[in-house]
């Protein structure tokens, strides 16, 4: 699969099969994604694999979004993208190294959560990025320390549908040339 196949044929994927996530598979996705690029190669990313009661427990944290839950309730396992604070954007000495402060992290985890799903995808596995649910209790559940951050959960696992491609805009709205 080139790169291009690989991009344009990812879909998000909110329904799966109850065919379980092979741990080994898992570890592998995991690896290629761990090539993505990050701020001064700090590579902040770290994952939490979550399955079973805890899966089930993790999917009630979506009660406001409660299409989310039923998407996390179909897969076989959600992978939480947590990101380690105060080390994306910063220079050694603490300070901001660019106007963003400490924004650049959602940067870093953005790009590795797409690596993730790209991966995951070349696997014959499908993906969706949730970025709606209850944060507080999502890491209390998932027992996220002090010095990381919960950004996204990405239900993960074989594809029950096989959604088309949304319209794309055109090259000539997206790019521009000074």
């Amino acid at each position: 699969m080139t790169a291009k196949e690989c991009i344009t044929g990812r879909r998000s994927i909110r329904k799966f099969t109850e065919q379980p996530v092979s741990h080994d598979v898992l570890a592998q996705i995991v690896e290629t994604a761990s090539y993505a690029p990050s701020w001064k190669h700090t590579q902040i990313v770290r994952y939490i694999a979550v399955e079973g009661e805890t899966k089930d427990k993790l999917a009630a944290c979506t009660s406001n979004f409660p299409n989310n839950g039923n998407i996390m309730n179909s897969a076989p396992m959600v992978v939480a993208v947590t990101i380690i604070k105060g080390r994306c954007g910063f220079e050694r000495d603490g300070s901001f190294s660019t106007h963003r402060g400490d924004s650049w992290q959602m940067f870093d985890a953005g790009v590795a959560s797409e690596a993730f799903c790209l991966a995951a995808y070349e696997q014959g596995l499908g993906t969706v990025i949730l970025g709606l649910f209850d944060h507080k209790e999502a890491c209390e559940l998932l027992e996220i320390p002090e010095d990381r951050d919960l950004v996204a959960l990405i239900p993960i696992g074989y594809p029950a549908e096989a959604p088309v491609a949304p319209r794309r805009k055109s090259v000539d709205d997206l790019l521009s040339y000074k």
